[in-house]
């Protein structure tokens, strides 16, 4: 089987994000990594990008010198990823749509709401695929959570409890470090931070595994730490067109949380909870019953929670395996492309810009519902409503 090409925009040396998504990348072998414009200083990304192992002639200094050298190679890249600073995501992954590739963009996809429109409509005029990198749905379990609700292991859901709590900056004395400052700044993160940052896993989380949208919402937001302008800690309700209600929780002053991902499911007939931080076990309650627990890599779990499966049973499985299982999606889905068939479904899983664009109008409607006390605002974009 020939591999993919893969290109990386951002991730450079010393990024805690690029680490993740070159492992990802090639872990199942279906992509090799073969182009970067890995930093925002030119000399610095392309002599990193060659200690990576990329050729020189392919080793960029800026995403234009590489869209520019890309666009017109024979064996140019199949899958573009983006993880730059949030405010460039747009600007790059619309040149990339509109040269002809497929892109992978981190999350938040958009700054607005009208970008992100805006990415959904190139990406459907250019017929190329835009995926955003919720990459916690990759989970093998989170997948098989789904699977279980949509088969009615649990009856009609009736609420899900979700939340992404962690506690790295709640030190005051720390509020002025250029590496947490930014998050709080509306000029560089936009209308909001800590549920633009974290929130928005825990909110997709919860339309990932039930199958519904959120319609509407009411936030209540604060910062604790009085010298930042954007919420450091918000508690949001909402209701799913199924008829679900929601309840979330984010917090960066959570001290004592670490990662704090999870989420609860509650059902007529049952019900589901997943953390994180516990990845391997997914325990599942039905009414009247025991509670059980489900173990990653048993026998007998759906098909989507066996495709990503990759490690026997009692050995752990992390993020870069879920970020994996994303990457090994975008493979199924561009070779299906390429090869004019259907996609395998359990495959068919990876978050669409879409799914980013409703992640962007749930911030916007989360932040303006917190200058409005609570009031109940649609969280929904407007060419979706």
């Amino acid at each position: 089987m020939t591999k993919l090409k893969w290109g990386m925009i951002g991730g450079g040396e010393g990024s805690q994000i690029g680490p993740a998504h070159r492992l990802g990348s090639g872990l199942d072998s279906e992509f090799e990594f073969t182009a970067g414009a890995l930093d925002h200083r030119p000399e610095e990304g392309r002599e990193y990008g060659q200690r990576l192992g990329l050729a020189s002639d392919r080793s960029y200094g800026s995403w234009q010198d590489m869209l520019a050298g890309e666009k017109g190679r024979d064996d140019r890249v199949d899958l573009v990823t983006v993880a730059t600073p949030n405010s460039t995501h747009y600007e790059i992954t619309k040149a990339f749509l509109k040269a002809g590739f497929n892109v992978l963009c981190e999350k938040p996809m958009t700054m607005t709401v009208e970008e992100g429109e805006d990415i959904v409509r190139t990406a459907k005029a250019a017929g190329k695929i835009c995926a955003v990198n919720y990459g916690y749905t990759g989970y093998s379990l989170v997948r098989h959570m789904k699977a279980m609700i949509a088969r009615g292991d649990i009856g009609k859901v009736r609420l899900v409890n979700t939340e992404f709590a962690h506690g790295h900056h709640a030190d005051a004395a720390d509020a002025d470090n250029p590496r947490v400052r930014w998050r709080y700044d509306p000029a560089q993160a936009g209308v909001s931070a800590q549920f633009a940052d974290c929130g928005i896993h825990a909110m997709h989380m919860a339309s990932f595994v039930t199958g519904q949208e959120v319609e509407k919402l009411s936030a209540d937001i604060v910062s604790c730490l009085p010298v930042r302008t954007l919420e450091d800690d918000a508690m949001v309700n909402f209701r799913m067109d199924g008829g679900t209600v929601g309840r979330l929780w984010t917090s960066s002053i959570a001290i004592g949380r670490q990662h704090g991902l999870g989420i609860q499911v509650f059902g007529e007939t049952g019900g589901l909870r997943w953390s994180q931080e516990q990845p391997n076990q997914l325990y599942y309650m039905p009414l009247g019953e025991r509670l059980q627990v489900i173990e990653r890599g048993e026998a007998n779990l759906s098909p989507e929670a066996d495709r990503s499966t990759r490690v026997t049973i009692g050995h752990a499985e992390g993020m870069p395996l879920a970020f994996a299982n994303i990457y090994k999606d975008l493979a199924e889905a561009i070779n299906a492309q390429k090869e004019n068939r259907d996609m395998d479904p359990a495959a068919n899983l990876y978050p669409r810009a879409e799914d980013g664009l409703r992640s962007m109008a749930a911030v916007v409607a989360v932040a303006e519902s917190g200058k409005q006390d609570g009031k109940w605002l649609d969280a929904r974009p407007p060419m979706f409503r």
